[in-house]
């Protein structure tokens, strides 16, 4: 199942829920999805970090993880 079609069935969920009311089975789904949808945001934005770089004043490159060691 990919991103979109996750985030779609989460939307589903959510508006059925409001509606008419979930299932116990629709209520584990809803939570596995959130899960891993919270865990793809997150590896995401990891995955961005790790490739940012600041430039020094001297002209080399940084990377954020090793500026935050030194604090």
């Amino acid at each position: 199942m990919t991103i979109d079609e996750k985030i779609k069935r989460i939307n589903e969920l959510y508006h059925k829920s409001q509606g008419e009311g979930l299932t116990e089975e629709e209520k584990e789904e809803q939570k596995q999805l959130r899960q891993d949808y919270v865990a793809s945001i997150r590896n995401n934005l990891s995955a961005e970090l790790k490739n940012i770089r600041i430039v020094e004043p001297d002209g080399s490159l940084t990377k954020i993880r090793k500026i935050k060691k030194k604090k």
